[in-house]
């Protein structure tokens, strides 16, 4: 089904935003499992250069032959939304892990993504929010707090590194109201990622260069993290996340995001015994409220 196909159809089908919602958090949150396998036997930039670049690969021959011709303007906005939602997103976040930034302050300012583009949406999309909507997200927020607070710690990175993981997310942010507010036509989801990935790979491929290996490790845990990460936090996180924000508000479609936390852990625990705490279960029910104010508004 086309772009234009299912827009002219949303507004007839109550539970698509739900079905959609739910897809998108569970793939949104996987990227953990797959950066977990990839990354015991490589650096994350090499693991983001082989996410990319098989992502962009598989997809080129589908983004050449299936769709409407890419014009060159197209191309060209692609490639900055690439340049802005994967290199400076994906690897302003890499960077500040290596530079020893606390994982687990990372993985919460990168969720507190939707507090951003909730206000974004109204200078730049003219998309307000109502009192409830932004109830729901402080409440939203409140119930991310509460499931990373036991991750949390500051750690002894430079300045630098703190404010790096602020500016990637503010990037994505800007990216994700920019993608929703573009004037010209989209092009289908699946050409769109196709440039968007190769373009980061390419940038992706340089930092590689400079650390002196770009070759993948031969592992099975390599090979496995690869597969998840294309598939189900490329393919199908970008996939949905860039349909829904064609579809509904960006605000809207950002919100769930602040679900990924404690679907994460439950993604540890299932797949890594990792331990469920009490307050965890507490975050996430009130995460699910916040969220569901903020969806409703």
């Amino acid at each position: 089904m086309t772009n234009q196909a299912i827009a002219r159809s949303a507004p007839h089908h109550r539970f698509l935003w739900p079905v959609l919602a739910t897809l998108m958090v569970i793939s949104w949150s996987s990227g953990f499992v797959g950066v977990r396998y990839a990354s015991e036997e490589a650096s994350v930039v090499l693991v983001l250069f082989w996410r990319t670049l098989l992502s962009g690969l598989i997809l080129l021959p589908f983004a050449l032959t299936i769709g409407p011709r890419m014009s060159l303007r197209s191309v060209l906005g692609e490639i900055l939304f690439g340049v802005m939602s994967v290199f400076l997103y994906l690897g302003g976040f890499a960077l500040a892990i290596e530079q020893r930034v606390p994982t687990g302050l990372v993985a919460l300012i990168s969720d507190l993504l939707p507090l951003a583009i909730a206000c974004l949406s109204q200078p730049f999309l003219g998309e307000r929010l109502t009192r409830r909507q932004w109830l729901g997200t402080a409440i939203a927020v409140a119930g991310v707090l509460l499931v990373s607070f036991e991750s949390l710690s500051f750690g002894e990175a430079p300045f630098w590194a703190y404010a790096l993981t602020v500016g990637s997310m503010l990037i994505f942010a800007l990216a994700s109201v920019l993608y929703r507010r573009r004037r010209t036509e989209h092009m289908p989801v699946h050409q769109s990622l196709c440039i968007q990935t190769l373009t980061g790979s390419a940038l992706f491929s340089l930092c590689t260069l400079l650390q002196g290996n770009i070759a993948p490790p031969m592992t099975a845990e390599f090979a496995i993290g690869m597969a998840w990460l294309v598939l189900f936090a490329t393919f199908a996180a970008y996939s949905l996340y860039y349909t829904s924000l064609r579809l509904f508000p960006v605000a809207q479609v950002s919100a769930v995001i602040y679900l990924s936390p404690p679907v994460t852990m439950v993604w540890a625990w299932a797949l890594f015994n990792e331990p469920l705490t009490a307050i965890m279960f507490i975050g996430l029910a009130v995460t699910m409220v916040g969220v569901w104010m903020t969806s409703r508004g």
